[in-house]
């Protein structure tokens, strides 16, 4: 609704994919694993999300597993969602290889690398990764999404979708109040 309200197409046609990593808790311990990048122990949030920063799909790992190993389950679950529109997505460095690759083609998807400058001084914003980066900013207010409480995995998944949903009633509101005084 919001994305047709803004003039742009039903359903997207490019998304962006990235990962963060959640401290884990007591009660998410037995599942989750240790991320050797970013040095601490937890479970990994894998999201896709539209060219607003909306999230399309979502998927949860131990931190230890890598993103590219999870390109195929969220193109299936993009174009799932979004039906097979979607022929394009971003992502950074850890995404890269020619698996990765050769599973987002499988899905009519061309996956396309975004990479830093070889000369970086300082902060670098990099081409379309900022929309998902802006989502993670977005969770962040959420306080229960800061650390992995659950136990379960799906249980962490759905917050997600449900602090989205949230976070699009105020503008789902306005449009729908638009359109009823039309």
């Amino acid at each position: 609704i919001i994305g047709v309200a803004q003039g742009r197409q039903g359903q997207p046609s490019a998304v962006i994919l990235d990962g963060r990593t959640l401290q884990s808790s007591c009660e998410s311990g037995p599942r989750a694993g240790y991320d050797g990048y970013k040095r601490r122990r937890g479970s990994k949030v894998h999201m896709a999300v539209d060219t607003l920063g909306h999230l399309l799909a979502l998927h949860v790992t131990p931190a230890d597993e890598q993103e590219r190993a999870q390109v195929q389950v969220l193109c299936e679950a993009v174009q799932e969602v979004t039906g097979e529109t979607v022929k394009l997505a971003w992502a950074d460095q850890g995404y890269t290889g020619e698996k990765a690759r050769s599973d987002a083609q499988a899905h009519g998807v061309q996956l396309e690398v975004v990479k830093l400058p070889e000369a970086k001084k300082g902060f670098v914003l990099l081409p379309r990764r900022w929309v998902v980066e802006r989502s993670f900013g977005w969770l962040a207010r959420f306080r229960r999404l800061a650390r992995d409480y659950e136990r379960l995995p799906q249980v962490l998944g759905g917050l997600h979708f449900l602090v989205f949903v949230i976070l699009m009633l105020p503008a789902a509101t306005r449009i729908l109040a638009t359109a009823g005084s039309s």
